[in-house]
């Protein structure tokens, strides 16, 4: 389960591969709207330990290119590669909409069955092109991958800290 540290940030983007000599990086970005990642202030490691600053962000192809403060050549960019930036939770607004969540609150929940069944713990949420994926760590063996729909997700609960999931046998 994730610590308080943990909940208290949200990542927002992952740098990439040094783009050119100029210490640019690519840069992906996990915000609703993609090109906001900009707009939230400083980013920052997960443990806080390294701060970083977007000076300027340009479309390319499937990501940004980002120009980070204090990175003005190919090795020191090369160094940040696939490095997780985060914000303090409390710099995202609030949704107000029913039925829609950051992801970071769902990751650290409870999974069980309609029935009450322990499944695991939601691990992670994925988007790897189509929709949305919800991956399950259960107590042993491998992690449980579903799609992350309504009818596999049929209740959130973020008070109780649980989800409901319908596991393909009980569909079937």
């Amino acid at each position: 389960m994730p610590s308080d540290l943990s909940r208290d940030k949200v990542c927002v983007a992952r740098i990439g591969a040094a783009h050119g000599v100029r210490g640019e990086v690519k840069l992906w970005s996990f915000t609703e709207d993609p090109a906001a990642v900009a707009d939230y202030g400083p980013l920052e490691t997960q443990d806080g330990s390294q701060r970083f600053e977007i000076e300027a962000l340009r479309p390319a192809k499937d990501h940004f290119v980002a120009r980070i403060a204090g990175i003005a050549d190919r090795d020191a960019a090369e160094k940040l590669r696939n490095v997780d930036l985060y914000i303090p939770r409390e710099r995202l607004p609030e949704i107000d909409e029913a039925d829609t969540f950051y992801h970071a609150d769902l990751i650290g929940l409870r999974a069980v069955t309609q029935n009450g069944d322990d499944v695991g713990i939601v691990s992670a949420i994925h988007n790897f092109g189509a929709s949305d994926v919800i991956e399950i760590k259960p107590p042993a063996g491998e992690s449980l991958l579903m799609p992350f729909t309504d009818a596999t997700v049929p209740e959130i609960d973020l008070d109780a800290r649980r989800i409901v999931v319908v596991l393909p046998t009980e569909s079937e």
